[in-house]
């Protein structure tokens, strides 16, 4: 069967978690490896994702190296989706409040 693999760039802006997974991620940009096979018997080319990985740096003893962590392109879509809430909310949350009117 015919395999193809893409990768491509997140950026989370605050730490995060993904499920099957404990503890949490720090805030940064993030490698997606994307695995998918070519669909046989079909009149046009197209494709089947089969696996979606997020590559993690190490830390501490481990730093240097990278884990492939897989999770599902729903899991890592809800993630950036907390994320970017989350960075929305602390834009909102950091506003000066606005004065208060006198009614004196």
């Amino acid at each position: 069967m015919n395999m193809r693999s893409s990768t491509s760039t997140v950026t989370f802006s605050n730490p995060f978690t993904l499920p099957g997974y404990t503890g949490e991620l720090p805030a940064g940009d993030y490698e997606v490896l994307v695995e998918e096979e070519l669909l046989q018997g079909l009149s046009f080319e197209a494709y089947r994702r089969t696996a979606t990985y997020l590559k993690v740096r190490g830390k501490g003893a481990q730093a240097g190296r990278r884990e492939l962590r897989a999770t599902t392109e729903g899991d890592l879509t809800k993630a950036l989706h907390r994320d970017a809430d989350a960075t929305e909310a602390n834009k909102h949350g950091d506003a000066a409040p606005s004065p208060q009117e006198d009614t004196t």
